[in-house]
């Protein structure tokens, strides 16, 4: 799963238990691929937190322009994290690849949510350290709840105020507005956005013209109304800003001798034609690039721990017309 610092790898599992919490083994039977939209152009590229892929011939092989990773509010302020987001977003221009830059709590202090005047603080000192990078997403999976003791979420009317705080430190940047996790009941969700884009008017600031979506849950479930009904209830154009097929996710996805790995391959099949029967869609990026152990609780990479590849990646190389992708030899772990 994501090469987080262990904290964040915390806050991953319980971020997608909220998403997927009441998801089944073995989910709905699976509907007919939706059919393509004549005007359907997306980017497709990966979400990982390791500058490692970059040197990977099989990714480099993909030949993606977009990748995107997930940095604190206040990394500017703590070393780590700094060099983590140094490393990565370096390793990203040296491939030519533009970088989305999603904001995440604090992992020092997770479970405290700064006000707006300390986000918009760290927020400028990293747009200023980096000024190659112009996409930023005001807060990662934003409507995904309080976690005791782990992490803090902030509500829809705050992330209104934080995405108004990033849009005046980074002038002429391209700003996702939100970005939120779908669920089985998709309602809070909807709710949400709804909360958001009432502060949004309250503020008198400018509505997004760009939205995040993370639609695990739909679409390993191998749905697609979920997706249908929150890219309408956000509007304009959307990024489904993590997505991917699950290869294991505690018990109720397990990956019974390689079983993970076939279903997996298969959602990533079913997510390229969910977006290209959607024009609202125009980019998607795949999470992630290496995947976990036998103890891992949860695991989307598209190559394994050792980053040899998965049959998820063959459909990923295939939709994106990579050569070689045929003769690949994958992984059954």
């Amino acid at each position: 799963m994501k090469r987080r610092p262990l904290p964040l790898l915390l806050i991953l599992i319980a971020s997608v238990a909220v998403a997927l919490a009441t998801i089944g083994q073995a989910g709905a039977a699976t509907r007919p691929a939706p059919r393509a939209h004549a005007s359907a152009s997306f980017l497709t590229g990966i979400g990982d937190q390791q500058a490692g892929m970059f040197r990977n011939g099989l990714w480099q092989r993909l030949h993606t322009k977009i990748v995107r990773y997930v940095a604190p509010y206040d990394a500017v302020a703590h070393l780590t994290d700094l060099n983590n987001a140094i490393t990565f977003i370096q390793g990203a221009e040296a491939a030519h690849e533009q970088v989305l830059i999603a904001f995440y709590h604090s992992e020092v202090t997770p479970t405290r949510l700064p006000s707006v005047a300390g986000y918009k603080h760290y927020v400028q000192k990293f747009v200023k350290l980096f000024p190659h990078v112009r996409q930023y997403e005001s807060w990662d999976e934003s409507n995904r709840g309080n976690v005791a003791h782990a992490f803090s979420s902030p509500s829809g009317s705050l992330a209104a105020q934080y995405y108004q705080a990033m849009i005046r430190v980074c002038k002429g940047c391209t700003a996702i507005g939100l970005d939120v996790l779908d669920a089985q009941n998709i309602g809070p969700t909807l709710n949400y956005i709804s909360e958001f884009k009432r502060e949004i008017g309250h503020l008198r600031t400018i509505m997004p013209r760009i939205w995040g979506l993370h639609n695990y849950s739909d679409i390993n479930r191998m749905e697609s109304w979920r997706t249908s009904d929150l890219v309408r209830a956000l509007g304009g154009q959307v990024w489904l800003t993590e997505t991917g097929g699950l290869v294991k996710f505690g018990g109720a996805f397990p990956n019974n001798r390689g079983s993970g790995l076939s279903r997996a391959a298969k959602v990533l099949k079913y997510m390229f034609a969910v977006a290209a029967a959607r024009p609202q869609i125009k980019r998607l990026y795949i999470y992630d690039w290496t995947g976990g152990t036998n103890s891992t609780r949860f695991d989307a990479g598209l190559t394994n721990i050792h980053e040899q590849p998965r049959a998820g990646y063959v459909v990923v190389c295939r939709q994106l017309h990579a050569t070689g992708c045929t003769g690949v030899h994958v992984a059954r772990n």
